[in-house]
């Protein structure tokens, strides 16, 4: 006889990624399956970053927009700031974060706190000790401060943090200068708040093709007062017994500038390092990105790892949701389906949103693919003239080989839901020809899709 488990499958982790597997694998009421969390039952798209992140942000840029409006803004607006972040709660929670009744319900045992591997087999929560025949690891990840000195003496904000003060400062300084730094930064600028942005790339959003980072750049500038100060490597961030001073080093000279808030958005890293992954037999790489194959089975062959404990450069909700989703369906249904990636959409939830789908030009120079493109300005557009919008455009890259899309970026008002035209595209090889041929609504965003297509076409 076997031995004997108390779970089938234990999740560790109830993010997208861990929640959409067992959701899954429960469908299957012979199989026991357990979940363990020791944070917020449905991870950061629930309860830390998507659905708070949107909420934040509309009320954000209402109340900006209300303050442009040529028939509003000669009123002095005033706004209720604590209720403002209660609602962002109270959203989240309607939405199910840190509800763990709803898998409860389908069958799955939910067990809190953290947890550690004890052998590839067994595994400790606080004081227990469960056993199970397989495990899936779905982490996440974690904010990367290691490169930065000091930070054990000052009290930082983190994404996590950074929409939940509730006092407004009246100067902020956000660290980093990807996505979710740009977004944290417009969202202050636009309640009002004096906000400077350090990248120590040359530009903002440096994994994005360069009209992203540069137009965002004179948007920031122009119209929301940011200072956006590139080529700036924070060293340290200390208490000099006043204030909290950031020590940054621009070009060839060390700076130093007093702070009243300071917000880490340095990018993440795979979150294993307390898991004790080695009794188990699971390698990791050197960031503590778990390695895993084709199918996600790690270096133990009852381990599963999916979402950004892989070290995912390009994580989303959605891309954790479809990996969660195929692993369960080839454990359940015991087949070896493969993941592929094409047309995930990149968002920076700016307003204008900046959608990108794809390749960028720098990674087709790497492989020496031979590409055309085609960008179109937005204020060429009906619709910037109508909406009043000076900043963002529509850029198009295809094989110069087979005419077919490699990768597109968009920044304008519904940039995520204009992407998805081209996500279909770039993931069933619709051509140029026929992207061009296909109506699209005059006066609006989209056409522009249609202006740039027909200049790609030979």
């Amino acid at each position: 006889m076997g031995r004997k488990f108390d779970f089938d499958y234990i999740i560790i982790g109830s993010g997208p990624a861990g929640s959409t597997a067992a959701r899954i694998l429960a469908q299957n009421k012979k199989i026991r399956v357990a979940i363990i969390e020791n944070y917020i039952y449905g991870g950061s798209n629930l309860g830390t970053r998507d659905i708070p992140y949107l909420v934040g942000q509309s009320f954000a840029h209402t109340f900006y927009n209300l303050q442009q409006s040529p028939a509003i803004g000669a009123q002095k607006l005033h706004f209720n700031y604590p209720a403002a972040i209660s609602h962002q709660t109270a959203v989240a929670k309607l939405l199910g974060a840190g509800d763990k009744k709803s898998l409860e319900d389908i069958g799955v045992t939910c067990i809190e706190g953290s947890a550690k591997f004890l052998d590839d087999h067994t595994i400790a929560v606080n004081e227990q000790t469960f056993t199970s025949n397989f495990f899936i690891i779905a982490t996440g990840s974690t904010l990367a401060t290691s490169n930065i000195s000091g930070l054990n003496t000052v009290d930082y904000l983190t994404p996590i943090t950074a929409f939940k003060l509730r006092h407004l400062p009246k100067l902020i300084v956000i660290v980093g200068g990807g996505a979710t730094g740009c977004e944290i930064a417009e969202y202050y600028a636009k309640l009002g708040i004096k906000v400077i942005i350090m990248e120590q790339s040359s530009r903002l959003l440096p994994n994005e093709d360069p009209e992203a980072g540069n137009t965002l750049r004179d948007y920031f500038a122009h119209e929301l007062g940011i200072i956006v100060a590139t080529d700036s490597k924070v060293l340290a961030i200390e208490n000099d017994g006043v204030a909290k001073r950031i020590i940054f080093k621009s070009g060839q000279q060390e700076k130093m500038v007093r702070i009243e808030h300071v917000v880490l958005a340095t990018g993440s890293v795979p979150a294993t390092a307390n898991l004790d992954l080695k009794n188990a037999g699971v390698r990791t790489r050197e960031s503590g990105a778990i390695m895993a194959n084709k199918l996600f089975q790690t270096t133990a062959k009852n381990i599963y790892a999916i979402g950004d404990c892989l070290g995912n450069v390009n994580s989303s909700t959605e891309r954790a949701e479809y990996e969660g989703s195929i692993l369960a369906d080839n454990l359940l249904h015991k087949t070896k389906n493969i993941v592929s990636y094409k047309g995930f959409i990149r968002l920076v939830n700016t307003d204008p949103q900046i959608a990108s789908v794809g390749r960028t030009e720098a990674k087709l120079e790497k492989k020496r693919i031979k590409y055309a493109k085609a960008v179109i300005d937005i204020k060429s557009l009906p619709a910037s003239t109508v909406d009043g919008l000076d900043y963002g455009f529509i850029k198009l890259i295809i094989s110069r080989r087979t005419n077919h899309i490699l990768g597109a970026t968009i920044m304008a008002p519904g940039a995520a839901l204009m992407t998805e035209e081209l996500s279909l595209a770039l993931r069933h090889h619709i051509s140029i020809r026929e992207l061009a041929s296909t109506p699209h609504i005059a006066n609006s965003y989209n056409c522009a899709i249609k202006l740039a297509a027909k200049q790609l076409v030979k």
